[in-house]
């Protein structure tokens, strides 16, 4: 298997988060200076040094959606730190007395607030306390205004400026995980079909293992670029608010790696039973490669969705449906020849069993990914 297809897709993710490194400079240079430029007229001492803080928050959130509900959540928080400042210094006045309160009252705020809500009230109560004695109203109204304004150009910013996408990192890490699985299905086939169970069995479980990490990073990605098409004026712009973000996929992949984490275990304790009756037949063996191999081929099918250059422009979802058609046949084949019992090795039946309805939930999922693949390409 070549891996120009990988590298070239890795090379182009870098370039484009270098890409979005100038995008998201240039947006945070945008609202930090348009801030200034609103706010500093009416704001004391012409220094909104609180408003750019509020808008450098937003327009370096992860998400629109993010800054916007990152925008309640601080502009609520600050409200009411400058609330509290107010209380204490009419009760107390700018005393040691009012900053123990205040950390007092910010600790007790309740469970449903954050820790970080819970600091940002206490460090605005502290730092609106000295205000408040000798301007209470003042330093009530401009900070709360301050924050406001800064909150609404930051989301501006962060929605009008390129507002990010995490598309093509998602499809990354969904292909990476199809890939891997692929591969690891091939390699288990390739190893029983050469007589390598013993030798290798504990390596194909310690691999199936290690998807777990990639499925994290996948679903998290999956969530990120879901998440990114909320309230984006990109997608309203282009027309873009169906495009995929691979969650369907990832669910249909998420089953098939917990089948293949399943295939691996059963050969590997089959390969360390010391009971000799309990051992595969190497008729069966044979046949479960092939399988294994259809299978990995069906998902590696989905990874590299592009034909090779030269080659017919089979569409992805046609090749899973050939591979998986292999694999049904030869599902046939064993459910018979087990029905019938002429497999060697009666007694290790109970793994054959094991073997049987993984592959069987395997192809059920394969069919998922199939109905999937040809979605993406009917849209």
């Amino acid at each position: 298997m070549t891996t120009a297809g990988p590298l070239r897709r890795l090379a182009g993710l870098l370039r484009t988060k270098r890409a979005d490194h100038v995008v998201h400079g240039a947006k945070t240079l945008i609202a930090a200076l348009l801030t200034w430029g609103v706010v500093a007229p009416w704001s004391p001492d012409g220094r909104p040094y609180m408003a750019v803080a509020t808008a450098l928050l937003m327009v370096n959130a992860s998400t629109v959606y993010q800054s916007v509900t990152k925008a309640a959540q601080n502009v609520v928080a600050r409200v009411g730190g400058l609330l509290l400042a107010l209380a204490t210094a009419r009760l107390l006045g700018p005393t040691a007395g009012a900053v123990a309160v205040i950390a007092v009252i910010a600790v007790l705020a309740g469970p449903r607030r954050t820790a970080d809500d819970r600091l940002q009230i206490a460090s605005s109560a502290v730092i609106a306390l000295a205000a408040t004695a000798t301007d209470p109203m003042g330093s009530l109204v401009s900070p709360a205004l301050q924050t406001l304004t800064g909150a609404a150009v930051g989301i501006a910013v962060n929605a009008l400026v390129l507002p990010p996408l995490y598309l093509n990192e998602s499809d990354f890490a969904v292909r990476d995980l199809a890939r891997s699985m692929g591969t690891l299905l091939q390699d288990m086939g390739t190893g029983l079909s050469r007589r390598q169970l013993a030798s290798k069995a504990h390596n194909w479980l310690h691999r199936a293992r290690s998807l777990d990490k990639r499925l994290a990073r996948a679903e998290e990605q999956v969530q990120q670029a879901t998440e990114s098409l909320r309230w984006n004026t990109r997608c309203v712009a282009h027309t873009r608010r169906k495009e995929t973000t691979f969650d369907d996929t990832f669910r249909a992949l998420r089953g098939v790696s917990i089948q293949v984490r399943g295939i691996a275990r059963t050969l590997a304790d089959s390969a360390h039973d010391n009971h000799a009756g309990h051992h595969l037949g190497q008729q069966f063996l044979d046949q479960y490669a092939e399988t294994l191999q259809l299978a990995g081929a069906a998902v590696q099918a989905f990874a590299e969705p592009a034909p090779a250059t030269g080659s017919p422009a089979t569409p992805p979802h046609e090749r899973l449906r050939g591979a998986i058609d292999g694999t049904l046949a030869w599902h046939d084949t064993m459910t018979d020849m087990i029905t019938r019992g002429t497999l060697t090795k009666p007694g290790a039946w109970h793994t054959y069993g094991s073997l049987m309805t993984d592959a069987e939930r395997l192809l059920a999922d394969l069919q998922l990914v199939v109905q999937v693949a040809k979605a993406q390409i009917e849209h």
